[in-house]
Formats: C-alpha cells, structure tokens, sequence
C-alpha cells in the first residue's frame, strides 16, 4: 500500500495543517506552480531555440507525469474522492463536505489541480511559439494541439467521474494522454531542427523498424489499460470491471512487450555500426527502459499487484513510450532545402 488511508471516512475539510484544510494547500501549491511557470515564462516575448526546447521537455514531463498521478488516484481507490465534475461535490469545487475519506478527496482533488499546472506549461509554449521569429508554421500547429489536449483530457476526466470509473473511460483517459506526449516529443524534436525536408539518417531497414515500433507500442499501452480495466485496481470499490480472464489479457500485454523488447534489440544492432549516433543511442535508451519494465511488470503480477509497484509500471510505460518516439523522430531528420541552382539560358550552353 501507498498510504494507509485509517480507519472509515472522514471529512476532508478534517484534515489540516497549519489551520488550514489540506486542499487550500492544495489550491495554494497549484497557484503558485502556475505563478513560477509565468515568472519563469519571461522568455516567451522573445523566445530562442534553447529555451523552447526546455519548454518542450517540460510539456512532455508534466503531460506523462499526469498519467502517473493518475495511477495513484487508481490504486488508491480515489477516483470518486471527489464524485462530480466539474466540481468536486454536488455544492462545492473543492473537496468540503464529501462523503469519501479526505484521504481519497485529497488524492483526487490534488490531481485535478495538477491539470491546470500542465494546462499552464501547454499555454506558455504556445504563446512563446508565437513569439518565435522567423515563424515556423509546423511548430505552430503542434504547439495548439498540445494545450487543446489538454482540456480534452479534462473533459475525459469528467466523463469518467460521471461513468462511476468505467474501465472504458479510464482507459481512455491514459490513452489521450499518450497521444497528447506524441505531440509533445515530436515538438521538442523538431523546435530544433529547421522547416524543410525530412532526411533519413539510418538505413531503410532499421526507419522501417522504429516506424513499426511506434503502433506496436501503443498497441502494448491499449493492451495495458485492458489488463488494468480487468485487475483489481479500479479506482473505487464500486467500479465496474471487464469481465476479461486476467490471466489471458495479461499474456498478451506479455507478449507485446517481448515484441517491443525484440524490436529494440534489433534496432541497437541495426545501428552499431550506423552512422547516425542518435538513433544508436535512443536505441540502446530504449532497450534498457524495456528491460527494466519487463523487470518491474512480472514483479508485480508474482506479487500480486501491489499498488506502489503499479504506479511504478505505469511510470515505466510513459517512458518506454517517449523512449519508443524519440527513436522514431531519432531515425530521421529535417534539413533546409538546398537553394535551386539559377537556370541557365539555353544559349549560353555550347
């Protein structure tokens, strides 16, 4: 367990520190999150390569790590903490006069609040895309994506409080916010390389392969989130589960996983002797990120699914999957296109 939540429910207003209820701690910790993003933000107005790209990694640590805390919002049994959207009771937008543990309440309440901290960092580098000069056009259209998946995650999240946690719902809640890290990686790729055309660094055989890693990674994801809709870990108590056999959902998760494995090792021995050290790199990234995955995954399923070790897995799967793109994006890169050569008068050739 986490945290033992103690003995039967009690009002979340109960909990206190320093004489305050702990979610005005909550709120205060978001409001200053997003205070220190607009101070730190200063460099929207006149924006560079570099400090783009640290706002792009930003997008993509606040967009995975929601998915974590979301995990812990799961295995907690919190995901009806608070039991309306948008606000979190029936009377109130903070979690006063729930009939949850403040426990629960606190834990669902303080991942709602991290949204608008990952909603923030979304808005700051679309706004500093903007101010980017010259304009890239590519950039722009990534850049509006992100934050307006952001809110698409939002309002997943209320459908999901309003279906009693139906796995479909959660599993989409993660799946969302997988694509949205899409985005985010592609963005922090490219914020350095210039609008032109796409030029393959690696051979066709191993660009083949790390495309083809791609779906087959989010297929392990979906695969994932069919095993967690079937485990015991859904969220609430009263959360209804798919009837799926365990054990068979899980072996297949198993086995796309060993398909991702194998594929990372043949894309570290397509790229040894490559000339592209990035994809050499990401490959071998990718590799070890698997292995310690796998590791962590058949741990837990001998344990039992202990609740700390499935934050763990959940953790590993946002960075398999950002291990897995950065490979794609690592096999191929943009570069300007050469200047057409003058024409020559036909004449003048003889």
């Amino acid at each position: 367990m986490l945290i033992d939540a103690g003995p039967g429910p009690v009002a979340a207003e109960e909990i206190e520190i320093l004489s305050l209820p702990l979610w005005a701690w909550q709120v205060a910790f978001a409001v200053v999150g997003v205070v220190a993003l607009a101070l730190l933000a200063r460099t929207v107005w006149r924006p560079t390569t570099a400090s783009l790209r640290w706002w792009a990694l930003g997008n993509i640590v606040v967009n995975a790590g929601i998915a974590v805390t979301g995990a812990t919002v799961r295995v907690t049994s919190s995901g009806l903490g608070c039991s309306e959207w948008p606000k979190c009771t029936e009377d109130s937008f903070v979690p006063v006069g729930t009939d949850h543990s403040a426990f629960n309440a606190a834990i669902e309440f303080g991942n709602r609040t991290l949204t608008f901290l990952v909603l923030a960092v979304g808005v700051i580098v679309f706004i500093a895309t903007l101010r980017l000069r010259p304009r890239r056009r590519d950039l722009r259209v990534m850049a509006t994506v992100i934050p307006l998946g952001v809110l698409g995650q939002a309002v997943v999240g209320g459908i999901t409080v309003w279906s009693d946690l139906h796995p479909a719902s959660v599993a989409s809640h993660f799946l969302l916010s997988a694509l949205v890290v899409v985005v985010a990686v592609a963005y922090y790729v490219r914020c350095r390389e210039p609008e032109g055309v796409l030029r393959p660094t690696v051979g066709p055989a191993a660009r083949t392969l790390a495309t083809a890693l791609v779906p087959v990674g989010f297929a392990l994801l979906v695969a994932g989130t069919v095993v967690t809709g079937t485990g015991p870990h859904g969220g609430d108590a009263e959360a209804p589960r798919w009837g799926f056999d365990l054990v068979l959902v899980t072996r297949v998760h198993s086995v796309l996983a060993w398909a991702v494995l194998a594929g990372a090792l043949a894309m570290a021995v397509l790229t040894l002797r490559d000339r592209s050290r990035t994809a050499r790199v990401q490959s071998l990234l990718l590799l070890g990120t698997v292995l310690l995955q796998g590791a962590v995954g058949y741990v837990q399923y001998f344990l039992g699914l202990p609740e700390w070790l499935v934050v763990l897995h959940v953790l590993g799967s946002a960075l398999v999957w950002i291990a897995i793109l950065r490979l794609y994006f690592g096999t191929a890169e943009r570069v300007s296109a050469p200047e057409a050569a003058p024409e020559v008068p036909a004449e003048a050739v003889r």
